[in-house]
């Protein structure tokens, strides 16, 4: 069978994805929720519990946003597209995988020592999802009859992802490199309007060397 007759309709293929997202971030609480009752059986204060599991509580805070923040992201990228093929339909999958497996991580740094091989796990995790998001753009921008998002959208998605990247791999060195408060090397990510305005003048200026006047080509 070809890529032509093997695609699929989006309804139930969004529905999917919204799903595993839900149970995701759902699956984050479920450490704390243990944790709730192994206070209550020491008879900890509400204000002890928050003190004693205060970095489960801030990674549990951070997944939720950063899964939350992957979510919308997915929804604006495929909400204009129309088929589905198999391929995209496997990258989506290595995306959802990404998606489910960050409560694992995310347990450990609350419940776990810090060290350099958890911030691997963690933030690799995190520049998975990034990588299977940019595979989804590159994907789109060479099949363009699937959806009618513009090109121009796609090749934006595509220098955002490629900056998101960038600044997960910073962070990812920051949290190796500098311990105990390596994660907070994650602020980084609060440059992704500057990084992304760096690489959309370094494309711009190789599209216009390339092809005069054209507009810069990703993908």
């Amino acid at each position: 069978m070809t890529e032509q007759v093997l695609r699929f309709r989006t309804e139930r293929f969004k529905a999917f994805v919204d799903a595993v997202v839900a149970i995701a971030m759902t699956l984050l609480i479920l450490p704390l929720m243990e944790s709730v009752s192994e206070a209550a059986g020491d008879r900890l204060t509400t204000a002890e519990f928050f003190t004693e599991h205060s970095g489960q509580l801030l990674s549990f805070g951070l997944s939720f946003v950063l899964i939350a923040t992957f979510w919308m992201g997915h929804h604006r990228q495929y909400r204009d597209v129309e088929r589905v093929t198999g391929p995209l339909l496997w990258i989506n999958v290595a995306w959802m995988a990404t998606i489910v497996w960050l409560p694992v991580p995310t347990a450990m740094i609350g419940q776990m020592d810090t060290d350099a091989l958890q911030a691997v796990v963690y933030i690799g995790t995190l520049i998975l999802t990034q990588v299977t998001t940019l595979a989804g753009w590159l994907y789109l921008l060479r099949h363009p009859e699937l959806t009618t998002t513009p090109a121009e959208v796609a090749r934006a998605g595509v220098i955002g992802d490629l900056a998101a990247i960038i600044l997960f791999l910073i962070a990812l060195a920051i949290a190796v490199f500098v311990q105990p408060y390596g994660y907070a090397g994650l602020l980084v990510l609060l440059l992704s309007g500057v990084v992304t305005k760096v690489l959309r003048r370094i494309g711009g200026h190789r599209a216009g060397g390339d092809s005069p006047g054209s507009a810069p080509r990703v993908g």
